[in-house]
């Protein structure tokens, strides 16, 4: 079911790794911003989305992975999108995605994985602003709607997951560091944070969800293992090792 959060914009979490897939209104439509996880979790999402009794005009994907590269043909043939960085790394690794997709999710339109667009300079049909950066993954960005004061954040900010780095590229450190700095300028007059995975946050929250995840990356800038609350999950464990590895090179 969709949960309205601001003024045309409605989020609705899956079961899965508490996804959120996120309907903004525009100005000719309805924008999707990484719609998904499994198929049921699709086209119940289809149905919600026909009852606004608006088209849906475009779809974003903030990053590329793969559960953020969903897409049903109940949505309608329109345009993708997705920053320059983000469109070509789906097209690389479209293959993998579509059979990640297969082994974690049932009922998924494989074919549609990953087909994407590079968003125009004018932004084309999504109604705000793109925050790009390069943490954890190549191209990863977020949506300030600004005249909502609402910011989609994709991975990033989220009160369940860690800050994940890239294991594949260096850096990544500073690469979130980097990230914090302009989520946090672009969080300054903010009332709703939508992360891609996780509860919504609204007011004191969002400063929240900022001062949690760089004190995790501080303390790997440091040396030192973080004490996030977030890490008492066990299957986070992992990831984490990964992190502390990445922060501190042999």
């Amino acid at each position: 079911m969709l949960t309205q959060v601001a003024d045309g914009v409605w989020v609705r979490q899956s079961e899965w790794v508490w996804s959120n897939a996120v309907v903004v209104r525009g100005e000719g439509g309805l924008v999707l911003v990484d719609p998904g996880i499994d198929g049921a979790d699709l086209n119940e999402l289809a149905d919600d989305v026909d009852r606004l009794g608006l088209p849906v005009v475009a779809g974003f994907s903030t990053h590329p992975h793969w559960d953020h590269l969903l897409w049903h043909s109940r949505y309608g043939d329109v345009p993708r999108y997705a920053t320059l960085g983000c469109a070509t790394v789906a097209g690389e690794v479209r293959e993998r995605a579509q059979a990640m997709a297969a082994e974690s999710a049932e009922g998924v339109p494989l074919e549609l994985i990953g087909l994407l667009s590079p968003l125009p300079a004018d932004g084309g049909p999504i109604p705000g602003e793109i925050v790009e950066h390069q943490a954890h993954a190549i191209g990863h960005a977020a949506v300030l709607l600004a005249d909502r004061g609402v910011l989609i954040a994709g991975d990033m900010l989220s009160d369940v997951l860690i800050p994940l780095l890239d294991a594949r590229r260096p850096d990544q450190v500073c690469a979130y560091e980097t990230a914090l700095d302009r989520l946090s300028e672009a969080a300054r007059d903010v009332n709703v944070l939508i992360p891609g995975h996780g509860a919504v946050a609204e007011g004191p929250e969002v400063a929240a969800r900022l001062t949690a995840d760089r004190a995790y990356i501080d303390a790997l800038r440091q040396g030192e293992d973080p004490a996030d609350p977030r890490l008492s999950q066990d299957w986070l464990a992992g990831p984490h090792q990964s992190n502390l590895k990445q922060a501190r090179p042999s």
